[in-house]
């Protein structure tokens, strides 16, 4: 078994594919759009076949609470391949001014990460 897809609902659907893509160089699918529900989506995929699919609807309801400390999903990783990929995507994300979460380090489990956080608040680790 494994995880086909994770689904997140996001606010900006355009600007979320155009980042995701960018940011971690994903090919997007054809935008697929149900009027009658204001439902649209994209899903985004990684060369090694893994996809995120972004979703929209007007009747989802942001938390007050930062996304990555509610019950649900707390973060997802995705790996670059080294801990010298991390510190240059790290950085590569602080000079485009997203915000760093947690600094890279190796966590107590035997991680090396970092912590960002995308452009609507959804907390990403960055790992080997």
């Amino acid at each position: 078994m494994k995880i086909e897809h994770l689904a997140m609902w996001v606010n900006d659907l355009e600007e979320m594919k155009n980042w995701y893509c960018h940011s971690f160089s994903m090919t997007s699918g054809e935008k697929y759009q149900n009027h009658a529900k204001g439902f649209s989506s994209y899903f985004l995929s990684f060369a090694s076949g893994s996809r995120i699919e972004l979703m929209k609807r007007s009747d989802v309801q942001e938390s007050p609470q930062p996304r990555g400390m509610v019950s649900g999903l707390a973060h997802f990783a995705i790996s670059v391949g080294s801990k010298e990929k991390v510190l240059m995507k790290t950085e590569e994300f602080r000079e485009e001014g997203i915000k760093i979460i947690g600094e890279p380090r190796t966590t107590g489990d035997g991680y090396f990460e970092s912590v960002i956080e995308d452009l609507e608040g959804n907390w990403i680790e960055i790992t080997i």
